[in-house]
């Protein structure tokens, strides 16, 4: 069957199993032993969880759908401890902690994530500077290696293992599930306030002299130039104090088919950004709003990815250290703006310092997150904008990325090989790989 992730580029011919169980996962990977495959390894391929991420990350020719694999397992109400397998969704989470008074540590974009796919691509959230990603609040996982064994993984035992699975993106086994600490919480509404920014380099001053609160997050205006080049909004949460639970809404609208691509110009987008910016503000006013609202704004939106036509979207997300970010982000603005390359949503985000984890994303900075349709004459624009976030000492969004080159990728992971070599000694390298995986050269 064909396939592709949420940015529908690309797309891929992939035979795709369903297991419904640890046992039945262990037997679809492993096969009877002969003089070739002495272990009885026969896969070759990749986890899958709900296909959100935006590249070939998630892809091979030989995929497992965890989505079968989706229960909760055990709760300690004292701790906050959830234990539950690797295909249970955020969604899903939220809908039935929420309600208790809990809430998950970290979120990304969207709550329609898998617990497995969050560990693989060791996801972040609005509250990084803080808080970190969400591998930093798993407890322990179960992993399937090579070998057919399950593994307990956690800091303190086979932490070797454990650090190169949380942001791995599936490369070292299969997760089977994992215990996470959720967060009790004083209300599931948002306070919000929203402050207007006019330029790249007064949003981040807005951003460090606010970093005591717990969640940010700036849209900014891609196409903005001159002295506005990076004018944006910046969304400052807290969790309301009310006391009051209600779970996330499900439904809402959708896009029901893909949207002609010729609508997405520099001109549609240019004239929504104008307005989006220009909304009135109070600067001075709290909204109090459903966390679904601050968190997961798109989820309203059923197949929202449609509106960039029938050959998908590529998102750009890079991050750069705190020293060079304003260089960097500022060039990588105007590039974009002077190729005539706009975006709807573009996201600027404050990071914490970078984790233990061999290939996690996020280090002391600002990370950008860009929305391009995707176009031939986009693919050079990419390349150029690499060349300035490397230059600056940053690097890219393995969950993100469809097309950066192998060089790209190993000057941004010093510690790929760290990987690499774990991979060889476990047979990982033999068994799980993506798309991704085999261009990048791990």
């Amino acid at each position: 069957m064909q396939i592709h992730s949420w940015g529908r580029y690309p797309v891929t011919d992939a035979t795709v199993y369903s297991p419904r169980s640890p046992s039945e996962l262990r037997q679809l990977l492993l096969g009877p032993c002969t003089a070739d495959s002495p272990t009885g390894t026969v896969f070759d391929g990749i986890a899958r969880g709900l296909g959100r991420s935006y590249g070939d990350s998630a892809l091979a020719a030989t995929i497992v759908q965890t989505r079968e694999l989706d229960q909760l397992l055990a709760f300690d109400a004292d701790t906050g401890l959830l234990t539950c397998a690797a295909g249970t969704s955020l969604d899903s989470i939220l809908h039935c902690f929420t309600p208790r008074g809990w809430f998950l540590p970290v979120v990304p974009g969207t709550r329609f994530v898998s617990v497995g796919g969050a560990i693989a691509s060791d996801i972040h959230g609005k509250n990084h500077h803080l808080d970190g990603t969400f591998g930093q609040h798993v407890h322990s996982l179960r992993l399937l290696v090579p070998d057919g064994n399950i593994l307990n993984c956690s800091p303190g035992e086979n932490s070797t293992l454990f650090h190169a699975t949380c942001g791995g993106m599936g490369l070292t086994g299969i997760i089977i599930d994992a215990t996470i600490a959720l967060r009790h919480i004083p209300s599931s509404k948002i306070k919000q306030r929203t402050l207007r920014a006019q330029n790249l380099q007064e949003v981040m001053e807005r951003f460090e002299a606010n970093a005591a609160v717990t969640y940010s997050v700036a849209w900014l205006d891609c196409l903005a130039t001159g002295s506005g080049v990076g004018r944006s909004l910046l969304f400052l949460g807290e969790h309301a104090t009310d006391g009051l639970y209600k779970a996330p809404q499900r439904g809402g609208l959708g896009v029901p088919f893909n949207s002609p691509a010729f609508l997405l110009n520099r001109y549609s987008m240019g004239l929504f950004n104008n307005l989006y910016f220009h909304r009135p503000v109070n600067e001075q006013l709290t909204q109090t709003i459903e966390a679904g609202q601050y968190f997961f704004p798109l989820d309203s939106i059923a197949h929202w990815n449609r509106l960039y036509g029938s050959k998908g979207f590529l998102q750009y997300q890079f991050v750069v250290p705190d020293e060079s970010a304003l260089a960097a982000i500022s060039l990588v603005l105007k590039r974009s703006s002077a190729a005539g390359k706009g975006s709807f949503l573009s996201v600027l985000k404050k990071f914490g310092p970078a984790n233990a984890n061999l290939l996690s994303f996020p280090m002391q900075g600002y990370t950008l997150a860009m929305d391009f349709k995707f176009e031939k004459n986009l693919l050079p624009l990419l390349d150029q904008l690499d060349a300035i976030v490397l230059d600056h000492g940053g690097r890219l969004y393995l969950a993100k990325d469809a097309r950066m080159t192998e060089a790209t990728f190993k000057r941004g992971y010093p510690r790929w090989e760290e990987l690499a070599k774990l991979r060889a000694a476990s047979g990982a390298e033999r068994m799980f790989n993506s798309l991704q995986s085999r261009r990048l050269g791990l």
